[in-house]
């Protein structure tokens, strides 16, 4: 009889047992974590792909990320947005409903002061903050994207705000008499018209005449009329001039016999000499009520506008010594002397091209804003001049001009035809949205595609391996029998 011992076992029964143990630990191991390998080394030549598809997937992870946040952004702007056209809407609708013309203390009305807070919503609005992020300075995120209300309108310190601004438009304006920077004279039995070459006042735009018996010579910037006899009663002349704001306004005198003519009309004398100096005297009475009445609201509007649509704003040059009522020009404002009132980044790429995002592989969206886009710009420059202007109780044309300004607020905020709109903006920001909506899809579907395919490398069929460790133990239990 022979007896086995330990020293019977062979190396090579040794080195199987060994292998097997390893083999049995290995898939233990695949089992416990579900991978077929804890490093590259181990998948042999799936290793490359194996590592380009986890590149991708680690790509179309930030990706998404990036998406959610810009839709966050966009979710928030879209907000923003809406709120800030019901406050154009708001402050329109009050406008349009006033009533009685009743100032307070500070010589304003109840829509003014509607107006102020108003203004102050919509400035807070535009300093949105998505994150740490304003959302409306363009590529400047971490700039705020507009000053403060009583910056804006009251100034700060040397740096001049709307109200000075409008102040010293409207002398310049006005000019040194009260027509509106217009000459009215001639000799009888002439009248002559002329509008100075400055920008500011009134314009001479065009005269149409049909007063029987008179020559109209000359052309803008200076006619003159010269009756050759007297006109029929009833005959018209009509002097179109254009405002500061660009606004037109027509003057329309009719002859008359009466010897106290009404309004807009002018008695027609004894002689061609008498009646053209009852029409010289009628045109300067008309232009000088329209310097008191429409000719402030259009120089309210026209400051405000270069206050808030001019980068970087423009205001009168008083020229030297300084006078703004015989000024002849704009200047520039700069940070010393006046207050800027969009304080984000304005380059000159498009607003929207400000802030670009890949969300991915092959998608780029750009979702930029800046407040002094001109749906925007034109939004708080009218809801600004309503709050900034004042008036006296004491003025009988103040509320001839305020209704003026009023109107053009009104109607300013419904935009002129072809310009942009908050709509416009939105519907910019709504088609970054539905790219943004698109590239999540993609990129979910795309990381389950890769997932699958990185699974089929890296990861082990449980059950199979369930089965190999059942038979590994069979035969390491046998052999070590």
């Amino acid at each position: 009889m022979s007896i086995t011992g330990p020293g019977s076992i062979t190396a090579a029964n040794l080195t199987a047992q060994t292998n097997m143990f390893n083999q049995l630990s290995t898939l233990s191991q695949e089992l416990g974590t579900g991978q077929a390998s804890q490093t590259y080394a181990g998948l042999g030549s799936q290793a490359g792909l194996a590592l380009s598809l986890g590149s991708q997937l680690s790509a179309l992870g930030a990706y998404s990320t990036t998406a959610t946040t810009v839709g966050t952004t966009l979710t928030l702007a879209q907000s923003v947005l809406t709120q800030l056209g019901d406050a154009g809407t708001s402050v329109q609708q009050a406008v349009n409903q006033q009533n009685a013309f009743s100032l307070d203390n500070n010589g304003q009305t109840a829509t003014q002061q509607s107006a102020a807070s108003y203004l102050d919503q919509i400035l807070s609005l535009l300093n949105t903050q998505a994150g740490d992020n304003y959302m409306f300075s363009g590529s400047a995120l971490n700039q705020p994207s507009v000053a403060s209300t009583s910056d804006i309108l009251n100034g700060s310190g040397a740096q001049a705000g709307l109200t000075q601004v409008i102040s010293e438009r409207l002398q310049a304006d006005e000019g040194t008499g009260s027509l509106g920077r217009l000459t009215i004279g001639g000799t009888a039995p002439s009248v002559t018209l002329s509008s100075d070459g400055s920008p500011f006042g009134f314009k001479l735009a065009s005269v149409n005449s049909n007063l029987t018996g008179a020559t109209v010579s000359g052309s803008p910037p200076s006619i003159s009329v010269a009756l050759g006899s007297n006109p029929n009663s009833g005959d018209t002349i009509a002097f179109g001039l254009t405002l500061p704001d660009g606004s037109s306004q027509t003057l329309t005198l009719q002859a008359t016999t009466a010897s106290s003519p009404a309004a807009g009309q002018f008695t027609i004398g004894a002689s061609a000499n008498a009646t053209a100096t009852n029409l010289q005297a009628a045109l300067t009475s008309a232009v000088s009520n329209l310097a008191q009445t429409a000719l402030p609201a259009a120089s309210a509007i026209a400051a405000a506008n270069n206050f808030f649509s001019s980068d970087p704003p423009q205001r009168v040059d008083p020229g030297s010594p300084a006078n703004f009522a015989t000024a002849t020009s704009l200047q520039n404002g700069t940070t010393a002397n006046t207050v800027f009132w969009y304080t984000g980044e304005n380059g000159s790429t498009p607003a929207l091209q400000s802030a670009t995002a890949q969300v991915g592989p092959t998608m780029t969206i750009a979702y930029g804003m800046r407040a002094n886009e001109q749906a925007i710009s034109t939004l708080v420059a009218n809801v600004a001049v309503l709050a900034a202007t004042t008036y006296s109780a004491s003025d009988p044309n103040a509320q001839t001009s305020y209704q003026a300004l009023s109107q053009s607020v009104a109607a300013n905020l419904d935009g002129a035809p072809g310009t942009q709109t908050i709509t416009d903006i939105e519907a910019n920001l709504a088609n970054a949205q539905t790219t943004v909506a698109n590239a999540t899809t993609l990129n979910t579907q795309t990381q389950n595609t890769v997932q699958n395919m990185l699974q089929g490398i890296e990861g082990v069929d449980q059950n199979k391996i369930g089965e190999d460790i059942l038979s590994c133990r069979t035969i390491f239990q046998r052999r070590c029998r």
